[in-house]
């Protein structure tokens, strides 16, 4: 089996494999489901695994990391490649440290490798459903916040730091007060959702863009099948005798990016990482830049459409 191409990241001196599997799911999967699932993708080839404390999915991760290695699937914990990502109800100087250590522990694990803050926005009260009063939406004090990631960085915890769903103005607030600048900065991004503007930026300031939902995140409530049913994909698929999906993952890797792409599915996962012998041509990636631009995940569609929110979901 072909290995995954890796990635260098800023401030991290490990690097990481290109694909990633997502492990968030609508509705969430139970334990066993995602456990299975995880080992499937191990056997599978991957070694980079994407979670979030808001997900739920970081015990089931951690279980099958350790059943991976009493299989001997894998020789060491060292081998994957672990992201996870700080909740808005702990977006406070405060919580990051622990927080961190909560995920650590229902991963049972000592460190990740990438610890990224999920949304530019801090939440006062837990959740247990979306959307939310306006109430607990409050701005995130980026300097508080990002002096906690670096924390976690220096502790150990963590051995790089990044942001998800930033904007370009969101970013430059965290480089102004950054010791250590962010490595990753993970977003929503495929062909129906190019972010050209966010790309350019991230790379003049040496910020690595993975990109989430890369297939649209289809059968999810904050998804839709535009990239699964584009006519424009489906007959470059067809002409170059793959899945349709295959060439929108094949699009964004040729985009210098990474990837996270969940599929609970055998078959699927395996096809996912079927995309590194072969390119797409000049006249395909010209048909796929032609294509009508939507973003597909806002914050108002999970928080509701309150003022700070629909600002957040503004900017560029």
């Amino acid at each position: 089996m072909a290995g995954i191409p890796q990635v260098s990241l800023s401030s991290c001196e490990k690097p990481m494999p290109v694909i990633g599997m997502g492990t968030s799911s609508y509705p969430p999967a139970d334990l066993e489901t995602a456990k299975t699932a995880i080992l499937e993708a191990i056997k599978s080839g991957y070694r980079h695994f994407d979670t979030a404390f808001a997900y739920g999915s970081e015990k089931p991760l951690g279980e099958a990391i350790a059943e991976a290695l009493r299989l001997g699937l894998i020789k060491s914990r060292d081998e994957l490649f672990i992201t996870t990502k700080l909740w808005c109800s702990f977006a406070q100087r405060d919580q990051i440290v622990p927080s961190c250590k909560m995920s650590l522990e229902n991963l049972k694990l000592d460190y990740v490798d990438l610890y990224l803050i999920h949304w530019p926005v801090r939440l006062s009260e837990m959740i247990q459903k979306t959307p939310v009063v306006k109430e607990i939406i409050h701005p995130l004090d980026v300097k508080g916040v990002w002096e906690g990631m670096e924390e976690c960085k220096n502790l150990g915890l963590t051995k790089a730091i990044g942001v998800s769903n930033f904007s370009c103005k969101k970013l430059e607030e965290v480089l102004s007060v950054a010791k250590i600048p962010p490595a990753i900065n993970q977003v929503e991004m495929n062909p129906v959702w190019q972010q050209k503007q966010l790309r350019e930026f991230c790379k003049t300031k040496g910020i690595h863009i993975t990109a989430y939902s890369p297939l649209g995140a289809n059968n999810t409530k904050w998804g839709d099948n535009r990239i699964i049913e584009s006519e424009v994909l489906a007959d470059i698929a067809k002409a170059r005798e793959k899945t349709t999906a295959q060439v929108a993952l094949r699009w964004a890797y040729e985009q210098g990016v990474s990837l996270v792409t969940k599929s609970y599915n055998k078959e699927r996962m395996k096809e996912n990482l079927q995309i590194f012998d072969w390119s797409l041509t000049g006249e395909e990636l010209d048909k796929i830049a032609k294509l009508p631009q939507r973003k597909g995940v806002t914050l108002a569609s999970i928080l509701g459409p309150h003022d700070l929110v629909l600002q957040l979901d503004a900017e560029t």
